[in-house]
């Protein structure tokens, strides 16, 4: 169900409401730090590469995706837009692939 680009998830790239919000619980608990959907989360300083990873399993279990490939990029978890926009990318069915 994983799709693949080589593009990073562009910045006015909304994503859903809901995985949003769920974000920013997250990251508001993790960190103790309020965040907002267009924080850029790595080049304030206020999170490391090491946490990117974490990001990545937390996104993974919550959402049953797979990040693979080109989707591993810092790129795609810089925002909470651009991770919801993945998110909600990778939740769609690939191209020439089956629905669920």
């Amino acid at each position: 169900m994983t799709t693949s680009s080589d593009r990073a998830v562009p910045e006015t790239a909304g994503g859903s409401d809901a995985v949003q919000a769920e974000l920013l619980r997250f990251l508001t608990a993790r960190t103790r730090k309020p965040w907002t959907a267009d924080a850029d989360l790595f080049a304030s300083g206020g999170l490391s590469s090491l946490f990117a990873m974490e990001l990545v399993v937390h996104l993974e279990r919550t959402y049953g995706i797979a990040i693979r490939g080109t989707d591993l990029r810092l790129e795609n978890f810089r925002t909470v837009w651009r991770m919801a926009a993945l998110v909600d990318r990778l939740r769609q069915p690939a191209p020439g692939g089956r629905g669920e």
